[in-house]
């Protein structure tokens, strides 16, 4: 017997909203894992504002907020505006986040100006540091053996805004193009020295091999060799030394974060980073370099001993895993375009999207290594 094409409605619902989630779902581990974190930076949130006897309206609480920008990420959303329409209707959403069936959904703009308040006391920061600490507990981090790159973040800046700053001298008619950013505009040449972009004074004109310029910025991870793991991210101007300069920074942490001094700790990077002052720079950061030999009409600085070791070999193969978060961050994350402007934004973005990255490894990780908490 055919059945009728009628709608009922009940006036309540005996169901809770876990009731609606499947018990099998793959954000039931990750959502373990960030109220975990989050229990942790329960003193930094209590910094973040006013005490209670002062009164005001109650913010947005800074978890749910977080959960939220989590949640974009992981499902590719594009804006805050969309991100609230869907938690309006997505059932699965609103449990993430932590919403209750009747709760009200956020103004996006409210949404937006409370993020600005994580960003201003680097509760992301905090965030990627207590994951990681939760894969470093569970076995997942091998903590002696790295890898290193850096890869390129498209500005949500034009080369319309890319005008002359005050007090600069006259243009340059050479026309020269290089990866200092130099670029011919109408037989006019604009440079980042003589020119910044008017909505984003932090982008930089750059360009690397056979690309275009473009108002860019540089991101950098560095990665555990054991599952590929991002044990740092950052931000930088794009410009030629930044992949190396951030190197440093980001492995003598590593250095700084190690159990045992005894330890070696091996560095693994492309040809790139081949020159004589960053492996003089490893080597007395005690850091064993397992940089590709770029022997191309130049001698290496690289010793050869190094290049013929069992450990570097192994180094060089591992070291392509740092490529996955760079891919998943750019065809899920959205971070091959920002839509944030400024150093700092952009920087949490990144670790933010490099945050997500892992727990979506360490979520698999749990299921195929599991591990004792």
């Amino acid at each position: 017997m055919r059945g009728a094409d009628t709608f009922t409605e009940s006036l309540f619902t005996m169901r809770r909203l876990e009731d609606f989630v499947p018990a099998d779902h793959p954000l039931r581990p990750i959502r373990a894992m960030v109220n975990e974190a989050l229990l942790k930076m329960d003193g930094l949130f209590a910094g973040m504002y006013e005490a209670d006897i002062k009164g005001g309206r109650p913010s947005i609480a800074p978890e749910k907020l977080l959960r939220a920008m989590l949640l974009q990420i992981f499902f590719s959303v594009r804006s805050e505006r969309q991100l609230m329409e869907q938690t309006q209707y997505n059932l699965l959403y609103r449990w993430f986040i932590g919403l209750a069936m009747d709760d009200a959904v956020w103004v996006p703009t409210v949404f937006t100006k409370n993020r600005e308040r994580l960003i201003a006391h680097d509760a992301i920061i905090e965030l990627f540091n207590h994951i990681v600490e939760t894969a470093e507990r569970k076995g997942w981090l091998s903590g002696e053996h790295f890898s290193v790159d850096g890869t390129l973040i498209q500005a949500w800046a034009s080369h319309r805004s890319f005008v002359r700053k005050n007090g600069a001298g006259d243009e340059d008619d050479d026309g020269n193009d290089d990866n200092t950013g130099a670029t011919s505009f109408k037989g006019q040449t604009r440079s980042n020295d003589t020119h910044e972009s008017s909505t984003d004074a932090d982008a930089r004109l750059y360009r690397k091999g056979k690309t275009a310029s473009q108002m860019r910025y540089m991101g950098h991870t560095l990665s555990d060799n054991r599952h590929g793991l991002i044990a740092n991210a950052m931000v930088s101007t794009a410009d030629g030394h930044a992949e190396r300069e951030a190197a440093k920074v980001m492995i003598h942490g590593a250095c700084e974060a190690a159990a045992d001094d005894t330890i070696s700790i091996t560095l693994g990077a492309d040809k790139g980073y081949d020159a004589k002052e960053f492996i003089d720079a490893c080597r007395d950061m005690g850091v064993i370099p397992h940089v590709a030999q770029n022997k191309s009409g130049r001698r290496s600085a690289v010793p050869d001993a190094i290049a013929a070791s069992e450990g570097y070999v192994l180094s060089q193969r591992k070291r392509k895993l740092i490529e996955q978060g760079f891919g998943w961050a750019k065809t899920v994350g959205g971070i091959r375009q920002v839509m944030v402007q400024g150093l700092k934004r952009v920087d949490h973005l990144f670790v933010l999207t490099m945050t997500a990255y892992n727990l979506t490894r360490m979520r698999s990780l749990g299921q195929i290594r599991p591990q004792s908490a």
